[in-house]
């Protein structure tokens, strides 16, 4: 462990304390003290939008700035500029019935929606910016304080906005900390009032193991093998498209990003020779071309080049697509054909350039194997037959859905966004993100009049009270 990791380590607990006292000072969070928190963010992010791009390039080696300034700037001022518009209505006391007979008599009831303290957020280094700031617009339409932790792969960008937000807020209101695994690992371990966390499963388990020593609540949004199923009577030259337009955004590197492609076995070659064609004219070169996201870095290229390599040696088939002369962390399009249950790319998330195209004689049979593993982040499904997307929404599981389309579904600003299962647990987004990082309080209003004592409601309980209650036992 680095010196300044320890630093930072060794200067978490007070940081949080500074928050925490900060929060209870403050007193209850106005409308307009939320929206100005976003409005500072969504200024920070304009005015250093270009740079922001300039250091997500350099972190990915390559990455066009015409992505991250769609993906990552304009999808967080999506989330921002939501929660800044309508946190108003969020905010308002529901009013509940009251408890009878106490109703007749003037008692009230309401839930006051009221923020949770201090959040943690752990982002990730596949959309470095978005899954810090999406999820803080939810944290502060709930008039909570927030501390973030980006991902260490990313570090240029991490250092931006760790000094970007230093410009537009004090520490004790929103801040960032820096640093490798030890200090993502020391991070989850602290007594937040929420803990979001954005990336594996497999780390998602550790953060929640952490969390639990303090009782923290946690969102953790994950990811899995996204299916897409394409009905029997979908058209294939357009499901083609739009899956070569999705599984090409960063490489394939999105949580979100489809896994494995069912078709039915008499459109496969169909489909294949389709996703080429479309994949081809998206990038009709592949290591020379700034809109290929190359692999983050070479342990991540060595992961999803070694998953390819392993099913091509168990006998599956590899189709290319797009221009195979790779060069500096950038590759084309392999899918892989129906490759062995055991092979390390039908059991592990992609997360790259790589896509599983698995055959099925029956729908049935697709959603039964789709059903046997872990519920998925995503869900995708293509096809004209309503009765049949019935049928497939229905059956199925998935934290989110795009129908005749992928990876759309976290672009819904007033939907929730989050995972289900393995794929993660809470959600942010609009109604239900300010929810999540909020504490729903009941408060019961008692009437002017309190009438037990003269319905002989109090003890010593009578016998005529005795069959009041029993005669309310009804089904």
């Amino acid at each position: 462990m680095s010196a300044s990791d320890n630093q930072v380590i060794q200067s978490l607990p007070q940081l949080l304390a500074l928050q925490q006292t900060a929060f209870r000072s403050e007193g209850p969070v106005s409308a307009a003290t939320r929206k100005d928190r976003l409005q500072r963010v969504i200024d920070m992010l304009i005015k250093h939008c270009d740079p922001f791009c300039a250091t997500m390039e350099a972190d990915f080696g390559g990455r066009s700035p015409v992505f991250s300034m769609m993906n990552d700037v304009a999808g967080s001022l999506g989330s921002l500029k939501h929660a800044r518009d309508h946190l108003d209505n969020w905010m308002q006391d529901q009013t509940r019935p009251s408890v009878q007979p106490f109703d007749a008599f003037g008692a009230t009831a309401w839930v006051k929606y009221q923020p949770k303290g201090v959040v943690g957020i752990i982002g990730t280094w596949n959309a470095p910016l978005f899954t810090l700031l999406s999820p803080l617009a939810s944290v502060f339409a709930a008039g909570n304080r927030a501390v973030l932790k980006p991902s260490e792969i990313a570090p240029r960008t991490a250092e931006l906005l760790q000094q970007a937000v230093a410009e537009f807020f004090k520490a004790d209101e929103l801040t960032v900390v820096q640093g490798g695994p030890a200090v993502a690992a020391e991070f989850s371990k602290q007594a937040w009032n929420h803990l979001v966390f954005t990336g594996a499963t497999s780390v998602g388990k550790l953060i929640m193991k952490a969390a639990s020593e303090n009782l923290v609540p946690v969102t953790l949004e994950l990811g899995g093998k996204s299916p897409v199923i394409i009905g029997t009577g979908a058209n294939i030259a357009n499901a083609a498209e739009r899956i070569a337009v999705g599984k090409g955004a960063n490489s394939g590197q999105l949580c979100v990003s489809p896994d494995v492609v069912w078709v039915h076995e008499t459109e496969l070659e169909t489909l294949l020779t389709e996703i080429q064609s479309v994949y081809q004219g998206l990038f009709p070169t592949t290591a020379d071309n700034i809109d290929v996201t190359p692999i983050v870095n070479e342990r991540h290229l060595d992961r999803v080049s070694s998953y390819v390599k392993d099913a091509d040696a168990k006998g599956a088939r590899i189709v290319v697509a797009g221009d195979d002369n790779a060069a500096h962390r950038r590759l084309p399009l392999r899918m892989v054909v129906n490759p062995s249950a055991d092979s390390e790319i039908a059991t592990y998330e992609i997360f790259g350039p790589a896509l599983v195209i698995r055959t099925y004689q029956t729908l049935k049979q697709a959603v039964a194997e789709i059903n046997a593993g872990e519920r998925p982040l995503a869900l995708y499904y293509f096809g004209t037959d309503s009765s049949e997307q019935a049928w497939v929404l229905d059956h199925t599981l998935s934290g989110g859905v795009s129908l005749n389309d992928v990876v759309m579904h976290p672009a819904l600003h007033d939907a929730p966004f989050g995972g289900v299962g393995a794929s993660g647990m809470g959600h942010y987004h609009g109604h239900e993100g300010f929810l999540e990082f909020s504490h729903a309080r009941s408060v019961y209003s008692a009437g002017g009049h309190d009438p037990r004592r003269e319905w002989g409601m109090l003890p010593p309980y009578s016998e005529q009270f005795a069959q009041m209650i029993r005669g309310a036992i009804t089904p």
